[in-house]
């Protein structure tokens, strides 16, 4: 079953208690995928409340996520605020 069908089905609370989904940053948040030693990550923001944007995802080699991948993830976000920002 994919993370993102668990999360829906069960809710933000819950994958977050049973670590599907981890925050990073201020709105950043990564979903989390394991099998076997192939272990991906999906990040993501949400967007007016209801809307999830994900911004990529990359296969994990070590327990701390990489930095530059949350300042990609962070750099999407904030061209998308913009774009919509300006969009208003």
């Amino acid at each position: 079953m994919a993370v993102i069908y668990k999360v829906q089905i069960h809710g933000l609370l819950t994958a977050i208690k049973i670590k599907w989904v981890k925050k990073l940053d201020d709105n950043i948040f990564e979903l989390r995928s394991e099998v076997g030693n192939n272990i991906q990550r999906a990040l993501y923001f949400y967007w007016n409340g209801n809307r999830y944007i994900i911004t990529h995802e990359f296969s994990k080699k070590t327990q701390k996520t990489p930095r530059k991948e949350i300042l990609y993830a962070l750099a999407i976000y904030k061209k998308f605020e913009e774009e919509n920002d300006a969009n208003s």
